[in-house]
């Protein structure tokens, strides 16, 4: 559980009018839920009582589950699997019409184990069928909590191989992504776990976030053909028991063409961003490209939300929009536990989702609160897709924790000292007594619609999608091939929803292009290929990435929406290999299917290379050495109602020719008790300190301050290149 235990000549706009419109007149909204009687699809994930595993024995118990779309018979039709925490797993076939039937016995594909978590679709073993991929975690007696590999027959059927594969593990695992980190031609694994030890356990000043831990820890899988190797120390990969992670997220950021790893971390410990230094090894760089993160990060998507080409992430975290919620269930960290958090190496994290905007340069910007998608309350799945074939992406957050363990009353209850003497006896807790008074409050999912100038508004209600729920899992996938993405959602007791995207019904539907990407064996999805779609002036950008937001996996063919552009200018498919495929004049409305094989490009390199900065950072070169020193005080002691601090406007820096020798020279103020200082330029460039006495002797008297400690910065110095 996240957070904290006690934790075509019409206009565009006629269609958003018959999208968003309400009232008696309304037409049919973007999306609608499918009934069981037309899907028969009946799967739920039920989590009744249970005195020995509960909330209170096991904190990710409302965490929910997965939901994964392939086509596994190759019929063109994507199916579906739902992961089931309790019960058993389920896979539907697709019969066409929004019909589908149940194969799981037959397939072999229920699960043998007590609790399953994420599900992943990838063709494993690179013979053209989508296999399956089950995590498995909980702690329940007797369960060995292995991961299950279920691989393709060809024949409607599945054998589970995981220990023949080397995947296999018993640790505590969220979730997996399949993709090609070495370039080799075949499919890795990176494994999200998350730890299981308690939280309260933890000593804060001891990060050992070096140390491994094999059930706790996440781990990368190399493909050595017929079986995975666990590289993760050699490449780099954090696998600590404090990585507490909800999500992994996979996609090339920097646009050198090799795939890189955004992982969401819950509790106190941090998000990790790994580059991936194209010699099977990653480094990890959050701390120097990401100003803040979430601090309780779940779900996450990668996908570019601008249309510049570069790769953005979007975080969900638990923060409610609605004021009664936001009173009801938050609690802030104080200024004094995210100072001390920092000190610790845990990095600056708030409460609230992050939408990190690529910025071209390895930065990025959190522009959540600007684009308005900043709360949305307890939410897990995030994904990011253009639903209404705009061609600008748009955001889904699946929402809900069933027990809303966060509410303050129900903690102020089981606080007090006379329900723990009516729970707590020599017997042992009373479970039942002690879950049964926490609330549960169906919320409803966002579905937040681009408008293109990096603002979004929550268009759930209006497009079908604002059910009251407590939703996990979600998957997106064209399921009947009509050219707009569908939407299926995996929620805890109740049933799974099934929405059906009505775009291509609606008047002035906007166009589209459906891709079929055929790779080389063994990638013959070929995973990792970016497709770029030229209409105009528009410029489209999509990652073949399939696994994807909370414990799910996407529909592989990618679905392209055009918007009102009647035909692609340019289709260009860059492949794993760094070969390119260039269609032109495609008309719209049609699926594609692209062949890698036939690739004739070669990538420009020269093309992904970045601009040389204006400025590059000279620091180390000791050109000057300056230190301003300062005592750390809090000012929200002294005011709590102020919005941001005061204290630390400074420090001050001037620059001029004191001497008169015609260089330049530094003056840098000094803090409360701190003289300031003079650095005098000299013909190499150096900067040598200048005594001044009279800075000493008129220095400001220092005061006592509430923090005992000294922080200390750097001066930072740049240079024209």
């Amino acid at each position: 559980m996240a957070g904290k235990v006690i934790k075509s000549g019409i206009a565009p706009f006629i269609l958003f009018a018959v999208c968003s419109c309400s009232g008696p007149d309304q037409r049919a909204p973007l999306f609608t839920k499918m009934p069981e009687s037309e899907t028969g699809i009946t799967f739920r994930n039920d989590l009744p009582f249970n005195s020995a595993f509960n909330i209170f024995t096991y904190r990710n118990f409302y965490n929910g589950g997965g939901v994964a779309i392939g086509d596994i018979n190759n019929d063109g039709l994507p199916d579906i699997y739902f992961t089931n925490n309790l019960g058993k797993n389920a896979l539907y076939l697709n019969k066409g019409n929004f019909q589908f039937e149940d194969i799981t016995t037959q397939a072999g594909v229920a699960g043998n184990q007590a609790w399953s978590t994420g599900v992943a679709m990838a063709d494993v073993n690179g013979d053209g069928f989508l296999d399956i991929y089950v995590c498995n975690s909980g702690d329940i007696k007797n369960d060995n909590r292995e991961n299950e590999l279920f691989i393709n027959n060809g024949d409607l059927t599945f054998t589970e191989s995981a220990a023949s594969w080397g995947l296999n593990d018993r640790g505590f695992s969220t979730h997996a992504a399949f993709f090609d980190y070495d370039k080799d031609g075949d499919l890795d694994v990176y494994l999200l776990n998350n730890s299981f030890k308690a939280i309260g356990s933890f000593n804060l000043m001891q990060n050992i976030r070096h140390i491994r831990d094999s059930v706790g820890g996440d781990k990368l899988y190399r493909n050595d053909g017929n079986r995975f190797t666990d590289v993760s120390s050699q490449a780099g990969i954090y696998g600590s028991v404090i990585g507490f992670g909800l999500g992994v997220t996979v996609g090339d950021v920097n646009n050198d063409t090799w795939m890189d790893i955004f992982i969401s971390n819950d509790f106190f410990e941090r998000d990790y961003l790994y580059i991936n230094n194209q010699d099977g090894t990653f480094r990890e760089v959050l701390e120097m490209s990401i100003p803040s993160i979430s601090a309780a990060s779940m779900g996450a998507d990668l996908a570019d939300i601008n249309n510049d080409g570069w790769m953005d992430i979007f975080v969900t975290d638990m923060l409610p929009e609605q004021y009664a919620r936001l009173k009801q269930v938050t609690i802030f960290e104080n200024w004094d536990k995210l100072m001390y958090n920092v000190r610790n190496d845990y990095y600056y994290q708030f409460t609230r989702n992050m939408l990190h905007l690529n910025n071209g340069d390895d930065t990025f910007s959190d522009i959540s609160r600007l684009s308005g998608v900043e709360a949305t309350d307890w939410s897990w799945g995030a994904l990011i897709f253009d639903m209404d074939n705009d061609g600008f992406k748009d955001i889904f957050v699946a929402n809900g924790i069933y027990k809303d363990i966060t509410d303050l009353d129900y903690l102020n209850f089981i606080d007090s000292p006379e329900t723990k003497q009516k729970i707590i006896s020599r017997q042992g807790v009373n479970y039942q007594a002690l879950i049964d008074p926490i609330p549960v409050n169906p919320v409803p999912n966002y579905a937040f619609k681009n408008h293109k100038n990096l603002r979004f508004d929550n268009q759930a209600e209006a497009w079908g999608l604002g059910e009251p729920s407590h939703s996990n899992g979600a998957a997106y996938g064209d399921l009947d091939n009509d050219g707009d993405l569908d939407l299926v959602v995996n929620n805890v007791n109740n049933q799974a929803f099934v929405y059906r995207n009505n775009l291509s019904g609606l008047p002035a539907s906007p166009n589209y292009l459906r891709i079929v990407l055929q790779g080389v064996r063994p990638n013959t999805l070929a995973v990792g290929s970016r497709v770029k779609v030229i209409s105009g002036n528009d410029r489209y950008y999509i990652e073949q990435m399939p696994n994807r937001g909370f414990q799910s996996s996407v529909d592989p063919v990618i679905v392209a929406g055009l918007g009102q552009h009647t035909a692609a200018d340019t289709v260009q498919i860059t492949w794993p290999d760094g070969k390119l495929t260039v269609l032109t004049n495609v008309q719209a409305n049609q699926t594609i299917k692209i062949h890698q094989e036939t690739a004739t490009h070669s990538l420009n390199k020269q093309a992904n290379d970045k601009l040389r900065p204006l400025l590059s950072d000279i620091t180390n070169t000791k050109v000057l050495s300056a230190m301003h020193a300062e005592n750390e005080f809090n000012d929200f002691n002294r005011d709590r109602l102020l919005y941001q601090m005061y204290s630390t406007s400074g420090p001050r820096l001037a620059v001029g020719d004191v001497n008169g020798d015609g260089y330049d020279d530094v003056y840098l103020g000094g803090a409360k008790g701190f003289a300031g200082q003079l650095f005098t330029q000299k013909p190499s460039g150096v900067f040598l300190p200048k005594p001044v006495p009279a800075f000493d002797t008129t220095k400001t008297p220092k005061m006592l301050m509430p923090c005992s400690w000294i922080s200390k910065m750097t001066v930072t110095l740049t240079c024209l290149w």
